[in-house]
């Protein structure tokens, strides 16, 4: 028997899921929590093999949790379940140690196979999912500004002129115009909006 905890903040959906899972024979919701913290707490307490978890939700963040929980209790696998398959989601949660990571689209056989594949230590993914994971490691790596590029980019975001920056940095405009120029050639940009515009496109400033 496969013992599993349910960890969303909506009643609704833990009975809907606690419904679908409990028709399998070999599968048993043993516990439910609302909120990461109760999430972290329900599966120290009880020891599941599996926990379904949610991403979102007030008062505890699911990725934390998924962490603490792989952290504490030893053997657990954890399958993210959710509505969201941003890019930014999905990387976070299998940061943490997720097994899984499912939409709540899924049907209840797909629900059923992903746990048993998680419980046997399999790794679990929606389609689509898999398809933003492939996407994400053949993306080249987003280009290392140095400190001083980011800083100058950052002010140049902030509307300030060359000299300007030059004088926040104690640097001369000739040096601010050096580290532009850097920054251009790493972003495969030739101005200062293109620059800034990139930069902040992949998360650098």
């Amino acid at each position: 028997m496969i013992r599993l905890i349910l960890v969303d903040d909506h009643p609704v959906v833990r009975h809907g899921l606690r419904g679908m899972l409990e028709a399998e024979p070999d599968l048993a919701v043993v516990g439910e929590a609302s909120s990461g913290p109760e999430g972290v707490a329900v599966a120290a307490e009880l020891r599941p093999d599996i926990v379904l978890m949610d991403l979102r939700m007030p008062g505890g963040d699911g990725v934390e949790a998924t962490a603490r929980i792989l952290a504490t209790v030893p053997g657990v696998r954890v399958l993210v379940l959710t509505t969201y398959e941003t890019d930014r989601d999905i990387l976070r949660a299998i940061e943490a140690g997720a097994g899984g990571y499912l939409l709540k689209d899924a049907s209840p056989a797909e629900l059923a196979d992903a746990v048993r594949a998680a419980a046997r230590g399999e790794t679990v993914l929606s389609p689509s999912v898999a398809s933003t994971l492939v996407r994400q490691v053949r993306s080249p790596a987003p280009p290392a500004l140095s400190a001083r590029e980011t800083e100058v980019l950052r002010l140049v975001g902030q509307g300030l002129t060359n000299a300007d920056i030059g004088r926040a940095l104690f640097i001369t405009e000739a040096t601010v115009k050096t580290h532009l120029l850097r920054a251009f050639t790493k972003l495969d940009v030739a101005d200062r909006t293109a620059a800034v515009t990139r930069a902040m496109g992949l998360g650098l400033i």
